[in-house]
C-alpha cells in the first residue's frame, strides 16, 4: 500500500537546538500540527508536560518555565536552562506523514529521519542520548543498524559508535496520552539526569 498517495509529507519546522557544549542529546519524534502550538520551540503544545517535568526535575516546581501569561512557556528561559545544563534537543523525524492527521506516534510514518552522524559531528562532548518515546527510540536504533538493545522505559543501554562510547536512556513520553502521572514521569527523568551528572 502506498501511503504517499493521500497523505501530505510534512517537513520539520525547527532546527535542532544544539551547541558545541552539549553533553546530552534528547530526541523526540515530531511536533504536533501548528494549530496545537503555543510557542516556537520543541514541545510547543501547552498540554504536553515535558517542560513541567523539567521544572520538577531541576527546580522542584512544575510551573517554573511558565510564561507570564500562564498560557505558554518562556522560550528564552527554556533555551538558557538547556544551554546551562548542556542539553540539546532534536526530533528523529525530519519529514513525516501523519497517517491519521493527529500527533500520535502510533500513526506517524518517518519518511526522512534525522541525520544523526551530522548531529554528532556538531556535539563532540555528547555521550548520552535520551529518547522520549517509542517512535524516537526505534528511529534512533535503526540509524545504528539496530546494534543497540531496546531499553525498557526508564532503562539504559550502552554502545559504541565511531570510537565513541554512548548511553541511550529511554524515557516515558511527556504526552498526557501516556498513562503515567507527571510526578512519576519526573522521577524517572530525575534518576536519568542524576546518573549522567546533570543534577
Amino acid at each position: 500500500m502506498n501511503t504517499f498517495i493521500n497523505n501530505k509529507i510534512e517537513k520539520h519546522p525547527l532546527k535542532p537546538f544544539i551547541s558545541p557544549k552539549v553533553k546530552v542529546m534528547m530526541f523526540g519524534s515530531f511536533p504536533p500540527a501548528r494549530s496545537k502550538w503555543n510557542m516556537e520551540f520543541y514541545y510547543p503544545n501547552f498540554m504536553n508536560d515535558m517542560w513541567r517535568i523539567f521544572g520538577v526535575v531541576f527546580f522542584n516546581n512544575k510551573n517554573y518555565f511558565l510564561a507570564k501569561d500562564q498560557k505558554s512557556f518562556d522560550v528564552e528561559l527554556l533555551k538558557s536552562t538547556l544551554i546551562e545544563k548542556g542539553i540539546g534537543i532534536a526530533d528523529m523525524g525530519q519529514k513525516v506523514i501523519r497517517l491519521k492527521n493527529n500527533a500520535s506516534d502510533k500513526f506517524l510514518e518517518i519518511v526522512e529521519p534525522l541525520n544523526l552522524s551530522e548531529i554528532l559531528f556538531q556535539v563532540p562532548l555528547c555521550q548520552t542520548f535520551i529518547t522520549t518515546g517509542e517512535k524516537a527510540t526505534e528511529a534512533l536504533r535503526v540509524h545504528f543498524s539496530d546494534k543497540i538493545k531496546h531499553p525498557p522505559v526508564g532503562g539504559c543501554e550502552s554502545f559504541k559508535y565511531l570510537e565513541r562510547e554512548f548511553s541511550l536512556y529511554r524515557m516515558p513520553s511527556s504526552s498526557r496520552a501516556y498513562p503515567m502521572a507527571l510526578i512519576k514521569k519526573a522521577a524517572i527523568y530525575k534518576r536519568c539526569f542524576e546518573e549522567i551528572g546533570l543534577l
